[in-house]
């Protein structure tokens, strides 16, 4: 992997200074929009180094853009990546084919780039997450590894076979913490969810006014349903529900919902399921898509013309990365701004990494995220309807590894090591430039 001596030996000043000025770039603009939001972003973020490195993508690709890499070459260097690949990316999802699969999943940042992106992220992830929970630097180590080589191997495997479309993490392959979340997931009712957010008003279901969301006058109510319309159009044929699905029943709109989500407009739709029974409502979300961290480095002009808009990007992304992605995914754009709609799906949870304390858990577990990595990046190429990548990507990948995945794997957990420590450090230069006013539109009170 890439040498990062040059980033670690930068001076403190000069590094929090590196810090600031990406931070600003990647998000003036919706600080100027919403500087409390950001505010309230900045602050997850000083928790601890984790929240931090989860926020901060845009300074990921600021290092890696300036690094050379030699585990890509040119085929390999546009692959379809998820784009912020951490550990508390992956969770459940029900697939089109009505299959609980335990994926990579968020996929706000996805592009095109270095396949080694995502799983430099990856790693770094990996060691802050054992630092936190105080594990030593060789079993810190051993579990990259074990992710590496869990990602080789499937790659290998799918270059050898059919398999890759069909390939995806359930309940009859799984065993441990991850077996366990899809067993949660698999309790999970609709009901409990459409109790949660929805009320009964007059013999039909209405949203509920939680503290987060906000009425809609009729003019913004009006232009939410314009671009709900022209999302309709964009479900493939195949995924259609030819039912009395899609009438909406009620809309609220909502502050953008998650670490990076600050200063996006969201909004929340109640539609009718595929009957006139209550149960069988569907609750979708319509958020305004951000631009991509990674986007801010690859400067392919063919890449970028591809998408309409970043609503469009993202949908487009998870349909590319997900073999049999959510039937409710699609695109469309509100006062000229792209959004991605997708169903607040109630089977969606995510792995408790806080209750995975032990090794003997986490080796399977990290091995497993492997293999979905792997899986995310083979099944989006050559063969897939959209061009972008016109290469057998797992052919491309063994060939540039080759018959050194033992280097290629203690190389990525070296990487994973200096970068994780690099991030603590970065962390505590952030807390610090955020407490004292440096980041210029969201000084802290």
């Amino acid at each position: 992997m890439p040498d990062l001596s040059d980033l670690a030996d930068a001076s403190d000043a000069s590094r929090q200074d590196h810090i600031v000025a990406v931070l600003v770039d990647a998000f003036e603009h919706l600080i100027e929009r919403d500087p409390r939001a950001f505010r309230g972003k900045f602050r997850k973020m000083a928790a601890d180094p984790f929240a931090f490195y989860r926020g901060s993508a845009a300074l990921f690709y600021s290092d890696v853009a300036r690094l050379d890499d030699p585990w890509v070459d040119d085929a390999t260097s546009r692959v379809w990546i998820q784009g912020d690949l951490h550990a508390e990316n992956y969770g459940t999802y029900m697939d089109s084919a009505g299959v609980l699969v335990f994926d990579v999943n968020d996929f706000d940042e996805a592009y095109l780039g270095h396949y080694t992106w995502d799983l430099q992220r990856m790693a770094a992830s990996v060691a802050l997450l054992g630092f936190r929970k105080a594990l030593s630097d060789a079993s810190i180590g051993r579990l990259i590894e074990t992710y590496a080589r869990a990602y080789v191997q499937t790659v290998r495997l799918f270059a050898t076979s059919e398999v890759d479309r069909d390939f995806r993490l359930t309940l009859d392959n799984t065993e441990g913490p991850l077996r366990t979340v899809l067993q949660t997931a698999r309790l999970a009712t609709r009901l409990n969810l459409l109790d949660v957010m929805t009320a009964i008003e007059d013999g039909d279901r209405r949203l509920a006014l939680v503290p987060e969301a906000r009425e809609l006058d009729q003019a913004e109510k009006d232009a939410v349903l314009g671009a709900y319309a022209e999302y309709l159009d964009t479900i493939p044929e195949a995924k259609r529900q030819h039912s009395i699905s899609y009438e909406v029943k009620d809309i609220v709109g909502r502050s953008g919902f998650g670490i990076g989500s600050a200063g996006l407009r969201a909004y929340t739709l109640l539609v009718e399921g595929r009957t006139q029974a209550l149960e069988n409502d569907v609750v979708l979300s319509m958020k305004q898509a951000q631009t991509p961290a990674v986007s801010r480095i690859v400067r392919d002009e063919r890449i970028r013309a591809y998408f309409e808009h970043e609503g469009h990007r993202t949908a487009v992304s998870q349909g590319a990365l997900q073999a049999h992605a959510d039937p409710w995914v699609g695109w469309c754009s509100l006062d000229g701004v792209g959004q991605v709609i997708k169903e607040l799906s109630p089977y969606e949870a995510d792995l408790n990494w806080d209750a995975v304390t032990e090794m003997d858990e986490l080796i399977p577990l990290v091995r497993d995220l492997g293999r979905a990595t792997a899986k995310v990046h083979c099944v989006s190429d050559v063969g897939n309807e959209h061009p972008l990548v016109d290469v057998n990507v797992e052919a491309k990948i063994s060939a540039v590894i080759g018959d050194r995945e033992d280097e290629f794997a203690a190389s990525l957990a070296a990487w994973g090591a200096d970068y994780g420590r690099l991030a603590r450090e970065d962390h505590r230069r952030f807390v610090d430039a955020f407490r004292n006013g440096m980041i210029r539109g969201v000084e802290s009170d």
